[in-house]
Formats: structure tokens, sequence, C-alpha cells
């Protein structure tokens, strides 16, 4: 079995890759700096983003693996493990790390922001890769996180709350750039996620599975829910959820058309219940099933 390190302070971590221990909520690491650092997988109950400015392979992001580019940025939250089991080597790698307790933000605005910043569950392979400019922005505010973090005068925790939720609007910006930068892969994301919904009800997979979800798409996209519905939203303007529900309502609107009864078209599509559906359906097109056949006759 392998060992995995609790991470439930900041300083957990610290201390086990002989890092400063610099405050009780926050820490500050400079790879560069370390003399006698390990791997080590991790079990987080803080906050934490990390720069690679070398390439590292073969970690370890919930059950998959992953390589880590350089000058790449991930995020992990608590509840995730991520990292690379401790082999007892001693390396010397490059980069930075903010972990931050979630006690820290507790009744701050950045507290009450921390939902919108999705990418704390984005997969690895959706790793944030900055540019040398974006890079030293986020640098450069962990080395003042780092200076701050040796005042404990009555202003230290705002400042130190304001610094890190700048990280975070940084972070949240580039990644902004990434989703809307073009791309073949994205360009292609709307035909393979409309194919997709297409062969789900193609090979029957609402009999077992119901109406599809967006965790099930993202899923067979190999994309995290998270960064799908981010994707989505850059690509339509709209939640993937919405597109997923105004094809089973096109669709819908083709099988009545094509002689279903309203029973049967709720259970061909997925649906537990006929009235679910009529109340979708008359919130999709503003009338229901049955007023809409009336017109149609």
């Amino acid at each position: 079995m392998e060992k995995i390190l609790r991470v439930h302070n900041v300083n957990d971590y610290a201390r086990y890759i002989g890092a400063p221990e610099l405050h009780p909520l926050v820490s500050v690491i400079h790879y560069d700096e370390l003399e006698h650092c390990r791997h080590s997988l991790n079990n987080y109950d803080v906050y934490g983003i990390f720069i690679g400015d070398e390439t590292l392979e073969e970690l370890t992001y919930g059950l998959t693996t992953y390589d880590l580019h350089r000058h790449a940025l991930m995020c992990v939250a608590p509840g995730q493990i991520g990292g690379k089991m401790d082999t007892g080597e001693e390396i010397h790698t490059k980069g930075w790390a903010l972990l931050f307790d979630p006690e820290l933000l507790h009744g701050t605005d950045v507290e009450r922001r921390m939902p919108t910043y999705t990418y704390f569950s984005y997969n690895t392979n959706e790793a944030l890769l900055m540019s040398d400019d974006e890079r030293q922005t986020i640098v450069t505010l962990l080395e003042e996180i780092r200076r701050d973090t040796a005042y404990g005068d009555e202003h230290s925790h705002q400042i130190l709350v304001h610094r890190i939720g700048l990280v975070l609007e940084y972070v949240a910006r580039f990644y902004a750039r990434q989703l809307s930068t073009p791309s073949k892969e994205k360009a292609d994301l709307l035909t393979r996620f409309e194919n997709l919904l297409a062969h789900y009800y193609s090979d029957g997979l609402q009999r077992e599975h119901g109406l599809p979800t967006v965790r099930y798409c993202a899923q067979e996209l190999f994309l995290s829910p998270n960064y799908f519905g981010d994707l989505i939203r850059q690509l339509t303007g709209d939640t993937a959820i919405s597109v997923i529900r105004r094809f089973v309502m096109q669709r819908a609107k083709e099988l009545l058309v094509g002689g279903m009864s309203i029973t049967e078209t709720a259970d061909h599509l997925g649906f537990d219940y006929p009235q679910h559906f009529t109340r979708q359906f008359k919130s999709h097109f503003g009338t229901t099933p049955t007023e809409f056949m009336k017109k149609r006759t």
C-alpha cells in the first residue's frame, strides 16, 4: 500500500519536505531552495497551487498518473490526493507552491468567491500552461506573500487574504485566456459533444442510465466536468446542461411528431416520470406536449 501524507495543515507538507514553516495557515515554498526535498503522495485538507519549473513525470492525481510540464500550474483542493510516492530518494526540483488553510478565508469575500474558481477541480491534463509573463506575475505575488508571513501585526491577516485573492483572480484570468485560445480540439468539441449525445440514444444508454448528464459527457470526452462545462460556456455562451436539455427537447419534438405518445416519448428519452418530461418540455418551449400536439392537428 502506498504511503500517503495527510496534509492536515500547511506545515505538515512544509515540514515533510524540509521547507521553512512560515505561518500556521499559509505556506509558500520555493523548491529551488530546498536541500533535502523528497517526493510525497499527499491527501490534502488545504488548498494548494503548484508551479513546476521543470518537467515532473509519473505524478498522481486521484486515480490517474500524469506528467507536469515546465511552467505549468495546477491546483488542489481539500479532499484531493496528488503527488508522487516517496521512495526515500532525495530530489532537486524547481518551482513554487502556495498552500493555504480554508480557515484563513473564513468570513471573507475570497471565501465567498471560492466556488467560482472551478479550476480547483480541473484534471491535471487541464493544467494551466503559463507564458513567462504570466508565471512571473504569480511568482511575484508568492514572493510578496512569503514576506508578509513574517509580520504578526493586526493588518497581516487581511493582507495575506488580499494577496491570495489576487493569485486566485490571476489564475482565473489566465485560465480564461487558455479556454478562449483557439485550437482544433476545441473547435471539434461541440461536434463531438453532439455526436456523443446522438450515440447515447442510438445505443440505448438512456434505458439503463436515464437522461445524459454533464458528468457522463465530460468523462466520455476525457475532461473533468468543470473544465468541460467551462469550455462549453466559452464556446456557446451557455451551460453544458442547457445544451443537453436543448438536444433532448428537440429530440422530444421529433418523437412526438413521429407519432409517439407523451408517455412513450418520456420513457424513450430516459425520464423517470411523464410529469417530469411535461414540466421540462413546457419550461423549454412555453407549452405542454399536449398543447404542442393539438396545434399540429
